[in-house]
């Protein structure tokens, strides 16, 4: 085992040494690429481009095009964002951009500029002119990179587009049409399937999926890879048959239903379907005839009693609104599937709007495979090193900080109960708070967050809750995070 190891790690040194090397021939040209005028460097695009098309025309492939001019592609852009930006890519930075245009996952520590980082290698491959799409996991990432660091690219000659649901069609396609445009995970998914039910070529709004660098790869590409996009159309039920089948469920006792955590799912038990059956008069509550009245019954049961009110979904503006499991954010617009919107909707007295049938589908796993290549970069995704070759052929390359980091990152605590662990967290913010400290506690559901405030007001300790209630008022909460 211990030589499979080294030799693993050997393999690992020896591309970060090959990373390194092409690196150098970067750094190589700093000083020629200084000396340039602002006429000279922006006309290094114009030529890019016709050398590409050249290189195309005669026969090779778009890597083998692209590879041959990195060191002076990543030299221009580098030169760009130290004239408009005032940041000047570090070495580390250019092996972690060399990494993203090999198709591979940069793991790059926080702080170290990986926003930054991926510009070079979109810039590079923007002169393609097949079009780069930059993914992020929000809009609010997605409009302020596309305005921060498409100076640089605007800059350089190239055009910057984002995405957005708001978008009207026309607008979509004027920013696909872009060299690089910014986008959310959910919202390029969701245009591809846009796409795929138009009735003529010319109402789609994307081009032929070329590239797509992906922020926080690990979370898109890993946690949430198995997350079904779905369009719904069309309509199905009247409200009335999920507001008897919720009436129904709510008269039952622990006796009539059975809950399986594990799969999130919960049945009528015995003593269910005969209490079922004299409700609704019939003889067989499972006869074929009875089939819709089953399904509702066991989604009505599924919102009464496993689906939780400000962990699953908030109720705003008398309307039922999804809380994203993983970021703790609110998808407006996003509806649960197979009848269980409606049946939560029945659940908390709103208005229950007619049920949709899926008319397209795809996963996230589906759809970033469909790009000709991709890359990604995040901060944590060599525990998931095996994931990302099995299912998408990358490699996760990890790219050493610009300087020693000095933090010291302990080990995990595990403790027996929640009450200890609860108790654990608020005594180290209590600790932290009397050095002056400023402290952010991430939980990952709205309860816990509302749990651990409860327990520092009872300690007397001033603070602040951000999650999906008070989404409106992030930006006022983090510009004043960290004051006394």
């Amino acid at each position: 085992m211990g030589s499979f190891l080294n030799k693993l790690f050997k393999v690992d040194e020896r591309y970060l040494k090959k990373i390194e090397k092409r690196a150098e021939a970067v750094l190589a040209l700093e000083e020629e690429y200084a000396a340039l005028s602002e006429e000279e460097l922006k006309a290094k695009t114009p030529y890019f481009k016709q050398y590409i098309q050249d290189g195309l025309a005669q026969g090779k492939t778009c890597k083998e095009v692209t590879d041959e001019i990195l060191p002076e592609a990543f030299a221009t852009c580098r030169e760009a964002a130290k004239r408009v930006l005032n940041q000047f890519p570090f070495k580390v930075q250019i092996m972690g951009a060399i990494v993203l245009n090999d198709g591979d996952v940069a793991e790059m520590r926080t702080g170290e500029g990986k926003t930054l980082t991926c510009t070079m290698s979109v810039y590079l491959n923007a002169l393609t002119g097949r079009g780069v799409h930059v993914v992020t996991v929000n809009e609010y990432l997605a409009s302020r990179d596309a305005e921060w660091m498409g100076n640089i690219y605007r800059y350089l000659g190239l055009t910057v587009g984002c995405n957005s649901r708001a978008l009207a069609p026309s607008e979509k396609k004027a920013a696909y049409a872009c060299d690089i445009t910014y986008t959310t995970n959910s919202e390029v998914g969701f245009d591809y399937l846009r796409d795929n039910m138009v009735t003529t070529v010319e109402a789609r709004v994307l081009r032929p999926l070329y590239m797509a660098v992906i922020d926080e790869c690990d979370s898109i590409l890993i946690d949430e890879s198995r997350t079904p996009l779905i369009i719904s159309g069309g309509n199905k039920q009247t409200a009335n048959y999920y507001i008897t089948a919720d009436r129904f469920a709510k008269s039952l006792s622990s006796r009539h239903y059975e809950i399986d955590l594990k799969t999130k799912t919960c049945h009528l038990t015995d003593e269910g379907n005969d209490a079922a059956q004299r409700m609704f008069g019939i003889k067989n509550i499972y006869a074929m005839e009875h089939a819709d009245l089953i399904h509702n019954i066991h989604q009505a049961l599924k919102a009464n009693y496993i689906m939780t009110r400000d962990v699953d979904y908030m109720v705003k503006e008398n309307a039922i609104v999804i809380v994203d499991q993983f970021t703790g954010r609110m998808l407006p617009g996003r509806q649960y599937s197979d009848g269980l919107h409606q049946a939560i909707e029945a659940k908390e007295n709103v208005k229950v709007r007619r049920e949709s049938k899926t008319l397209a589908t795809i996963t996230f796993q589906n759809f970033f495979n469909k790009y000709e290549k991709k890359a990604g970069m995040t901060g944590t995704a060599l525990t998931e090193e095996q994931e990302f070759r099995q299912i998408y052929g990358m490699d996760v390359i990890v790219v050493p900080t610009n300087r020693p980091v000095q933090r010291i990152d302990h080990e995990d605590s595990v403790y027996c109960t929640r009450k200890e662990k609860l108790n654990a967290i608020v005594n180290e913010v209590i600790e932290s708070n009397k050095k002056g400290q400023p402290v952010l506690v991430g939980t990952i559901t709205i309860e816990a967050s509302e749990e651990i405030s409860a327990l520092l007001t009872k300690k007397r300790i001033k603070h602040q809750v951000l999650n999906a209630k008070f989404h409106e008022r992030e930006a006022e909460i983090v510009a004043d995070a960290g004051q006394m």
